[in-house]
């Protein structure tokens, strides 16, 4: 005697609904939801409007930052290369993060804002660091810190190019076992399944 048990695959992602009272309407249920989703919609913009305003001068005029931080009687005139170096990549982070929050505000409360990396931050982060891997590699006025932030920025910039490129499903060919993202530029694999289309038609 067999007996077969059939086990549900935990590994697909499942929405996550809230509770619904037996006597709640359908129509209660929509307008807590988008309810729920304005306040998120809300707090997003007004995040990202904070997080700008923070970043821009930080970017384009740190000098500002004199007119607020100077306690004493002689103010200074100009920021040091660490404070100038430091301003400019918090202004970008501050920046990335307002663009991430900003392309990632929810559209409806029936369908949720995904990213097509698989993260919000993902690509956000992955440009950013790429940007201040480029700045600090070209920086010589703080010395070793300008190699330090080089090296950790390029590590999360490269990393994050492989995952947008190749991390989730494999695009695998059934008939000849390749990976048809390495058919075109810039790898140019000769065991993909589009140039071996190409021969066997020759053929």
């Amino acid at each position: 005697m067999s007996t077969e048990i059939e086990m549900d695959n935990l590994s697909k992602s499942r929405t996550v609904t809230h509770p619904v009272a037996p006597d709640e309407p359908q129509g209660g249920r929509l307008n807590r939801d988008a309810d729920q989703t304005q306040a998120v919609t809300l707090w997003a913009y007004t995040a990202t409007l904070l997080l700008l305003i923070l970043a821009v001068p930080m970017i384009f005029s740190p000098s500002i930052l004199l007119y607020t931080t100077e306690t004493g009687t002689e103010r200074r005139n100009a920021l040091t290369p660490l404070e100038s170096f430091l301003c400019l990549h918090t202004g970008i982070l501050l920046a990335t993060f307002a663009l991430a929050l900003l392309f990632n505000i929810p559209s409806s409360p029936e369908v949720p804002q995904r990213s097509a990396g698989g993260h919000p931050l993902l690509v956000a982060l992955t440009s950013a660091c790429g940007l201040i891997a480029f700045l600090s590699y070209n920086t010589t006025s703080v010395g070793s810190l300008a190699a330090l932030v080089f090296l950790g920025s390029a590590v999360i910039a490269v990393w994050g190019m492989w995952t947008i490129l190749f991390s989730g499903s494999s695009y695998i060919s059934r008939k000849t076992g390749a990976d048809k993202r390495t058919s075109r530029f810039l790898f140019g694999n000769k065991s993909a399944a589009s140039v071996q289309k190409k021969e066997w038609k020759k053929q």
